[in-house]
Order: structure tokens, then C-alpha cells, then sequence
């Protein structure tokens, strides 16, 4: 049974589902939130596995050691309703995945969401000696969720929408002014 009364850590969770997780159900008994997190961010792989361990504290959270990634995971049959997608749907994309309406509706939850978004499908740098910070997806009604977030906390992002050679659209959200306050603001620690 998943745990979600800390709301921040699960609003967390979700936005890093949202971002490099995936769901499975591969024992047919049990939905795996899998999280695939590139070795050269080791603190983030932790501070996921802690988030994991609130929501989630009477289930094991795991490592699978890759070449260059570790997946983070934990079974529970809850994963399904608290991310509003399915594991036996296909991928993200396919599914039209977008932030749980309970999220949406809440905009202390908010900073926690876009935190986990942006610390997995996200980047900060530097662009002509100023900071920003920025994320891509590829998935319409979640670019139309992070719009709405990040204008609720009071920033202002720049969208930019290409067409690939698929067909399908890459959005990718830029927040340009007091970009160093929104990362401050949303924790977010991507080392």
C-alpha cells in the first residue's frame, strides 16, 4: 500500500515517473515503478530512492546496477492510480500521460512536480553567460501540464514546438527570467 500523505514526496515521484519511469508488470503479480537514472548523477539516484522509501515504506526499493544507468524500482499495485497511467498500456506517449488531476489541482504540489520533471527530462546551463533551465517531452497534454505549472508559481517559460521527422512533437520549455530563483525555489539538484 502506497503511502501518498506526504504529498510533496509523492507529487516528487510522480514528475520523476512522469519524466524516466516507466511501469511493468513483469511476475504478473505486482506493477514495477521503474526510474533509469544515468550513473553520473548519483546524489539524484539517492534523493529518488529516499522519495521512493516515503510513499512507499512498506515495499523495497531497489537498484539494478546498468553499464551506464542504475534503475531505480518498487512494486505496488497502487502505482497505477497515483500516476493515472497504465502498465500494460504501452508507452508514455502512447498513452497520453499528463500530471494526475490531483496534482493539477493543488498548486502547493506544484514545485515538487516540475522539481522531479525537470531533475529527469530537464537541463540547467548556461546560455551567452545566463542561467536557464529547461525540459523537453514529447507528449502534448504533459507540455500543456508544465505550462500551467510553472505560470501558477508566477515564471514565465518560453515554448518552443518542432515537428520531427515522425511526425510528432518535441516541446521544450525554457525558463529564462530569475531562472536561478525557479531552481532555487523547486530544489532542483541535478548532480
Amino acid at each position: 500500500m502506497l503511502d501518498i500523505s506526504n504529498r510533496n514526496a509523492a507529487a516528487y515521484v510522480v514528475g520523476v515517473a512522469l519524466g524516466d519511469g516507466n511501469l511493468s508488470n513483469p511476475n504478473g503479480r505486482a506493477v514495477r515503478l521503474r526510474i533509469t537514472c544515468d550513473k553520473k548523477y548519483p546524489y539524484l539516484i539517492t534523493k529518488i530512492e529516499k522519495a521512493l522509501r516515503i510513499v512507499a515504506p512498506q515495499n523495497r526499493v531497489g537498484r539494478i546496477d546498468r553499464d551506464t544507468a542504475i534503475d531505480v524500482y518498487c512494486y505496488s499495485n497502487d502505482w497505477e492510480k497515483v500516476l493515472g497511467w497504465k502498465a500494460k498500456g504501452g508507452p508514455k506517449f502512447k498513452q497520453s500521460v499528463c500530471v494526475p488531476k490531483w496534482i493539477m489541482e493543488d498548486a502547493t504540489l506544484h514545485k515538487s512536480c516540475l522539481c522531479g520533471l525537470f531533475e529527469t527530462d530537464g537541463s540547467i546551463y548556461k546560455d551567452r553567460k545566463y542561467t536557464t533551465a529547461n525540459f523537453v517531452t514529447q507528449i502534448p497534454k504533459l507540455a500543456i501540464c508544465v505550462e500551467k505549472m510553472i505560470n501558477s508559481l508566477g515564471y514565465i517559460s518560453s515554448m518552443q514546438k518542432l515537428t520531427l521527422p515522425s511526425g510528432n512533437l518535441k516541446f521544450t520549455f525554457r525558463v529564462h527570467k530569475r531562472a536561478t530563483d525557479f531552481i532555487k525555489d523547486l530544489s532542483i539538484e541535478k548532480r
